[in-house]
């Protein structure tokens, strides 16, 4: 069950809101991690340390308990929870975009009318997945969440494993809560919606210079703006860099390595910004991936990594592994 925080606004509140012309202006929103204690709970000190992170070096949007941060494996109380205490702790400083994505339609509509009921400025949405639908099935899954407000369709076909093909995304647009896409299915899908004039973010960091760039994103989703923040930034806001982009690809390459958010995870811990505790079902990094991700933060420069301990190779018997949480 969600928890019933939904309330009226009052008309302070409704001539306060975030207009779609300042979401859709928003170049690097990070995806941000969820850490936690060694009980599997919600690290909120950690996880405020590493949201004033992503401010501090320039991201200016924060997207809640998408897949990065792991709102898979959370239940829809601590799901609202935590995007309540983001823009409880944060709301006035940086854009928060809450997901509240479900693979039933119902959820997703409550998800979403309890997120904006706490605050967020705009929803993310996947589309249903395992339970895979029609195309008049996605328009009218998406219709019932974007009737609610600011929505941002999220594409990302290796996980759902259906595309949301432009088709689609053509009569959603005609909503006039519809934000843009996250799109995963690459540059040249990214390229067609902007010649035809839709907003885009792309979704993939390996991509996402030459998205912004040659291609007409506003900018990125990113993963990597967690550890790389300041470098992220330049990427999106620092004018064409295939310089930049080149030093940070073995990174990214390395950071992908496995299904995200292992290699994250992994990083964050090393870096000392997070403590090493892992939600089962991801799992650490093995000890050589580990190692590598040493040398890399020795040959980027560990000025350009959150955190400010010393990068070190965590064993095994460091890293807590929780399965009931």
């Amino acid at each position: 069950m969600i928890p019933n925080f939904q309330r009226p606004m009052s008309t302070s509140e409704v001539k306060t809101r975030t207009s779609m012309e300042e979401i859709r202006s928003l170049r690097l929103l990070t995806g941000v991690k969820t850490p936690y204690l060694p009980n599997g709970q919600f690290d909120l000190e950690a996880y405020d340390n590493l949201v004033n992170m992503q401010i501090v070096n320039g991201a200016d949007g924060i997207v809640v308990a998408g897949s990065t941060g792991e709102g898979h494996l959370m239940t829809w109380n601590d799901q609202i929870m935590l995007i309540a205490h983001t823009v409880n702790s944060f709301g006035d400083k940086v854009k928060i975009v809450g997901n509240a994505g479900s693979n039933c339609t119902a959820e997703a509509v409550k998800g979403t009318e309890q997120g904006f009921a706490v605050g967020m400025h705009a929803a993310l949405h996947i589309n249903p997945y395992y339970g895979k639908t029609s195309l008049d099935g996605l328009v009218a899954h998406y219709n019932s969440v974007l009737s609610i407000g600011p929505v941002m369709i999220y594409n990302i076909p290796s996980r759902t494993t259906q595309d949301i093909p432009p088709s689609v995304v053509k009569i959603l647009a005609e909503s006039p809560n519809f934000i843009g896409v996250k799109e995963c299915a690459g540059n040249e899908r990214i390229k067609h919606y902007t010649d035809e004039g839709f907003v885009v973010w792309s979704a993939n960091d390996d991509e996402c210079h030459d998205a912004r760039w040659d291609c007409g994103a506003v900018g990125v989703q990113s993963v990597a703006s967690n550890l790389i923040p300041g470098l992220m930034r330049e990427l999106m806001f620092g004018g064409k860099n295939p310089t930049l982009n080149s030093k940070v690809m073995p990174f990214f390459d390395w950071l992908f390595s496995e299904p995200n958010p292992i290699g994250l995870n992994t990083a964050l811990a090393q870096l000392g910004v997070i403590r090493p505790v892992f939600r089962l079902p991801y799992f650490p990094l093995r000890v050589e991936k580990r190692i590598e991700f040493v040398k890399l933060v020795k040959e980027m420069g560990r000025e350009h990594f959150v955190g400010e301990k010393d990068v070190q190779v965590l064993d095994n018997d460091d890293f807590i592994i929780v399965d009931r949480y």
